[in-house]
């Protein structure tokens, strides 16, 4: 049982080592630093991978980026300006949360003039199959229909 226990401790601290692997191991003069350094990473965007943090990609350009940033912090340069030196080397596609303004106002709006259109088309369509269902009888029809079911507003008036 002993052994057991210590073969799954073994196994557990493997995969958490490898699961910090991707992440190259810096020295901070503090846990603040550190942690600043992380989720500084958390807001840039690999350029190869092109869906993942820094934090969370593999590729050699994210690990180039990465020993940069960490470079950037020691020379004492605040999170701003390291990603405005960032966004001035490679772009602004670099940020996850690119900055609001003109060139990307479509990119920021997009998803709500997408939903907007898409419950106007939804309020246009059930309006037409109503009067679809409507004008399929013709005024003589309807009356029957609704002297069968009881909404006859005639004989409503006359109950009252």
């Amino acid at each position: 049982m002993m052994l057991r226990n210590t073969l799954a401790a073994i196994f557990l601290a493997s995969c958490l080592n490898l699961a910090w692997a991707g992440l190259e191991s810096f020295d901070f003069s503090g846990n603040v630093e550190e942690q600043r350094y992380k989720d500084l990473l958390a807001e840039l965007r690999c350029l190869v991978c092109q869906n993942q943090s820094l934090v969370d990609s593999d590729a050699e350009l994210a690990h180039d980026l990465r020993l940069e940033v960490y470079e950037l912090m020691a020379q004492g340069r605040d999170d701003t300006q390291i990603r405005d030196f960032l966004v001035a080397r490679y772009g602004e596609f670099v940020l996850y949360d690119p900055p609001l303004k003109p060139s990307t106002y479509l990119l920021w709006a997009g998803p709500f003039v997408l939903l907007a259109l898409g419950i106007i088309m939804l309020f246009r369509t059930i309006r037409q199959r109503r009067q679809l269902h409507e004008s399929e009888f013709s005024a003589e029809e309807q009356e029957r229909l609704r002297q069968l079911l009881g909404n006859n507003p005639s004989e409503q008036e006359d109950r009252q």
